[in-house]
């Protein structure tokens, strides 16, 4: 397993204010953060981002939701950095997350989720080749 994955903070957690928190959650759990930046996705970029959902009921209002304000994306290190960082985040539902887990503690619900993060080594690369160039990776902490 890979010792980077990526992760994102959405709209909503960014428009409540709860960012500052999950990122304060995301040091304590002793992750390296090697990127980091704030941008709003355009419908064209959320739409490529997630178009492995295309053909799923919910793809036009993720899109929407995802364009709709400022997100912060990172690039994490841990040892099994994407296993870890989903059990960081806990289940999509955040009436389904264990107590403690970011969802638990910051998702409003199903929908407005608080964070992303990736579900495998293969896109955790894609996910944060799409956002990051290597330069803009700091690796030698």
């Amino acid at each position: 397993m890979g010792n980077r994955t990526f992760a994102m903070i959405k709209p909503d957690a960014v428009e409540s204010g709860k960012w500052g928190k999950i990122i304060d959650h995301i040091i304590a759990e002793d992750y390296k953060i090697l990127g980091v930046k704030m941008q709003r996705m355009s419908e064209a970029e959320a739409r490529a981002f997630y178009a492995v959902h295309k053909e799923r009921p919910f793809y036009e209002e993720l899109v929407e939701f995802m364009s709709s304000g400022p997100s912060v994306l990172l690039v994490l290190e841990k040892a099994d950095a994407v296993p870890a960082w989903r059990d960081t985040i806990g289940a999509t539902d955040p009436a389904e997350a264990a107590a403690g887990t970011i969802r638990a503690k910051f998702a409003e619900n199903k929908g407005r989720n608080a964070v992303h993060g990736s579900d495998s080594d293969e896109n955790a690369q894609k996910e944060i080749a799409f956002f990051f160039s290597e330069a803009e990776l700091i690796l030698n902490q």
